[in-house]
């Protein structure tokens, strides 16, 4: 399996209008597709930051010789969250004259597949292993640190908030219940919780799951991965960030899989704030840091049928006023 197959590529890379000679920001390197496709259209006074915050995709990018010959070269990996866009540029580009101004910005915010598929990172109920599900494994609490610690009213709310679990106190109530006998802190701990007698281990540590409990698990999850990477209120620094350092005419271009961030990048594209609220001018024209013309892309059934968790992708484009 790849490090990760990048959804709506040429749509994603079209949308950014490079130029060859200019300077861009990939958000969320993963599996480097996108920050190849990019790199392979700039010239010698191009440049591409490329952010991550988890190091296993640098040290994965540097068994490529693609890589390994750029670095230095017009690429610039940044390990780092890109709630931080802001401080990271400003510090790569303290030498220069003029401010921090990026021609284009791209973030995809789907998790790699090789997140999901390694069973000691604790991402997918499709695997026994630890209850971790950090972006970065160099700090902050893991998954487990929340099944453990959190009230029964917590659980219940980042349950319905982040995974829209209708059975969210019911599901919060039995993690609360299981953990005063033992502590979760394995895949199957929480299985045995929620799916019980619905499961079973088929060898290498992968788990079968019966086909009706496989959208409220993946909710389940879903939910805890967000507030374990605190995902909107990072997503929600990102935009702000982005918007100061995209000169006028740069295009921001986000890929969504779940409604709770589509929701916010539709609204902060359209009125420059998360919330969705149209504020205008004594005149009544919306203030916005966007034009109004905006673009939305979904992957066509070809790219489903080659790469099935395109599914759920939605390219959202705007550009800088």
């Amino acid at each position: 399996m790849p490090y990760h197959i990048p959804a709506l590529l040429h749509e994603t890379i079209d949308s950014l209008e490079l130029r060859a000679d200019g300077c861009y920001a990939d958000l969320t390197f993963g599996g480097g597709g996108h920050s190849r496709a990019i790199m392979e259209r700039l010239s010698a006074g191009g440049t591409l930051y490329s952010f991550d915050q988890d190091i296993e995709a640098y040290h994965n990018a540097m068994n490529d010789p693609f890589w390994r010959e750029k670095e230095g070269h017009g690429w610039q990996f940044v390990h780092g969250n890109f709630r931080y866009l802001r401080q990271y540029l400003d510090y790569y580009q303290n030498d220069k004259k003029s401010p921090t101004s990026i021609d284009g910005i791209l973030a995809d915010l789907g998790v790699s597949f090789h997140h999901f598929d390694d069973s000691h990172r604790g991402f997918s109920f499709r695997f026994e292993g630890p209850l971790d599900m950090r972006m970065n494994q160099q700090g902050g609490k893991t998954a487990a640190d929340i099944l453990n610690s959190y009230t029964e009213e917590e659980l219940a709310n980042i349950l319905y908030l982040y995974g829209e679990l209708r059975q969210s106190r019911r599901i919060a109530s039995a993690i609360v219940r299981s953990r005063a006998t033992r502590p979760i802190e394995r895949t199957t701990d929480l299985l045995d919780i929620v799916a019980k007698g619905k499961y079973k281990t088929t060898g290498n540590d992968e788990i079968e799951v019966e086909p009706d409990l496989k959208k409220d698990l993946s909710r389940l999850f879903q939910a805890l991965r967000i507030e374990v990477n605190d995902e909107l209120g990072a997503l929600r620094d990102m935009l702000v960030a982005g918007t100061a350092v995209l000169r006028p005419g740069g295009v921001f271009a986000i890929l969504t899989y779940h409604s709770l961030e589509d929701r916010m990048v539709k609204n902060f594209f359209r009125t420059g704030n998360i919330e969705g609220v149209v504020e205008k001018d004594f005149y009544g024209n919306a203030l916005t840091p966007f034009a109004g013309k905006q673009q939305l892309f979904t992957a066509s059934a070809d790219e489903v049928e080659r790469n099935p968790r395109a599914r759920s992708a939605k390219l959202r484009v705007a550009q800088k006023r």
